[in-house]
């Protein structure tokens, strides 16, 4: 059996991979803060009960073709296989909906969880060394 098969390291596994696509979707949430009309975002939290999260299903990547050199690329989509959440707050006059108070606490937040599930990933493996006599 392999690794990847154990079940506690594939939820791990996904589990950093959503805090890492969180923490890219807050950062732009952050970059946007004075950006008129830009409404913050936020992934949903993967729930294990359904099998299907524990190994995410590969989403194919949709770009933007570039048909001049000095056009910039686009930011379609970012082929993450975690659903987004509009974050509905209070908007400015300028249609902006970003908090960045809210916004560095879920940060915060999202290090703190990032770091517990590395932990937890760390530790589960040392499990598996000593039962394997490696340690």
């Amino acid at each position: 059996m392999a690794i990847t098969d154990i079940p506690i390291f594939s939820m791990l596994r996904t589990r950093l991979q959503w805090a890492q696509e969180r923490q890219r979707v807050l950062a732009e949430n952050v970059a946007n803060a004075d950006t008129p009309k830009y409404r913050a975002r936020d992934l949903t939290a993967p729930k294990f009960e359904d099998p299907t999260q524990i190994t995410p299903a590969a989403v194919a990547k949709v770009s933007l073709t570039r048909t001049v050199s000095g056009h910039i690329g686009g930011l379609g989509s970012s082929g993450s296989a975690f659903r987004t959440e509009k974050v509905n707050y209070e908007v400015r006059p300028t249609g902006n909906a970003v908090n960045l108070e809210d916004e560095m606490m879920k940060v915060a937040a999202n290090q703190m969880d990032y770091q517990a599930a590395t932990a937890l990933y760390t530790r589960s493996l040392n499990l598996i060394k000593v039962a394997l006599g490696k340690r």
